[in-house]
Parts: C-alpha cells; sequence; structure tokens
C-alpha cells in the first residue's frame, strides 16, 4: 500500500533527522509549496515542529523541520507504558538481580539467534547481516563503511525504548551483544537515551 505524503514526511525525519520543505519536496517529488503544506497541517497535529537553521546569517533564517515527542510516539514502542509498568513491579516484588538475570537470558538467547544469520568471515558483510535483522525488527537500521575503513551501524528507532528507559541494562546488553556477534570492537557514539536523535555504534576491527 502505498503511503500518504504525510507519513512519508514522517518516516523521512525519522529516518534522515531534520530537513528543509524544499529537501522534503525534492524527495516526495512535489513542490516546495506543496511540501510546506503537509508540514503545516503535521505541525496542527502536532507532530513536526520548525526550529531555525544553524549558521542561516542575515536574513530570514532557513526552518529545518523535526519531529515532535508526539510524532516520535507515531512509531511502533513495543508497548512501552505496559513494559514499563511490568519492569517496575518486577523490580520491586523481585528485586533488580531477577531483572539483571532476565536480562542476560535474553542477550544469551539474542547472541544465538543472531549468529545463526550473521555468519560471514568478512566483517563487512556480518554488519550488513546484523544491519539487515535490526531493521527486520523495527530499529530502521543503516549502515556504511567510514574513510578510515571503520563502520558506522545507526538505528533510527528504537522499539524497545520504554524498557530501555525503565532499565538502562537493556542498552548495555544490546551493545555486548554487538561485539560478540560481530566479534569487533563496536562502540555507541550516539544514544535515543541521551536525547539523541537516534543511536549510532562505531564498529572497528579487534
Amino acid at each position: 500500500m502505498r503511503q500518504s505524503p504525510a507519513n512519508r514526511i514522517l518516516l523521512l525525519l525519522k529516518t534522515e533527522g531534520p530537513q528543509r520543505a524544499a529537501s522534503i519536496g525534492d524527495v516526495l517529488g512535489i513542490t516546495s509549496e506543496a511540501a510546506r503544506q503537509q508540514l503545516t497541517k503535521l505541525a496542527e497535529d502536532g507532530l513536526v515542529e520548525p526550529l531555525a537553521e544553524p549558521g542561516s546569517g542575515r536574513g530570514r533564517p532557513g526552518q529545518l523541520w523535526h519531529l515532535t515527542p508526539a510524532g516520535n510516539q507515531t512509531f511502533p514502542d513495543g508497548h512501552a507504558e505496559l513494559t514499563a509498568t511490568l519492569l517496575s513491579t518486577m523490580v520491586k516484588t523481585l528485586g533488580r538481580d531477577a531483572l539483571d538475570t532476565i536480562i542476560s537470558a535474553r542477550e544469551a538467547e539474542t547472541v544465538k539467534r543472531y549468529r545463526e544469520e550473521v555468519s560471514a568471515s568478512d566483517l563487512a558483510l556480518r554488519v550488513r547481516q546484523l544491519t539487515a535483522i535490526r531493521t527486520r525488527e523495527g530499529y530502521m537500521a543503516d549502515s556504511w563503511m567510514e574513510e578510515d575503513g571503520s563502520f558506522m551501524l545507526v538505528e533510527n528507532h528504537c522499539p524497545i525504548c520504554a524498557a530501555a528507559r525503565a532499565c538502562a541494562g537493556f542498552c548495555r546488553s544490546e551493545l555486548e551483544t554487538f561485539r560478540n556477534v560481530l566479534g569487533a570492537n563496536v562502540e555507541r557514539s550516539e544514544h535515543i537515551l541521551l536525547d539523541a536523535r537516534r543511536c549510532a555504534y562505531r564498529i572497528s576491527p579487534l
């Protein structure tokens, strides 16, 4: 099913970050004015808002459109409220150690499952295989090679964000999962929980 222009704009801002109306129009194949009309409607719904473009100089400042918190919530978040409540209840009734045990078990299961698909001898291909898995799981992942030979893996969405906010152990576990599955050095350079637009990981050979 073809997406509406409004949904395509939301997806573009989610995956590519803040954009000018003209750039949005180019991607969608519509005029800048038509893009602005769509953005105005989305702004009225509280899903997007404009910010002055940094370094615009004199004259009328340029505008970059970005998602509001409500706009981000239009993307799946794995039953956020229920997840946070269950985690909080578990810690209160069973203790923090019980949650840590579950996170460790989840990590072991995930590593085993990922290794069934991430099995290439070449690191570049392993990164692409992991990217495909994460995209399938709803993380809107992308990856590429940097000029220095390292790799970047970015995730534009976190479907377990509520769980991660409730317990930082999920984020630590995912980082260790990537290291184990890729057999490489993996460092997180951007983090949604630290108010970044996305999570980003720099990957380099051991």
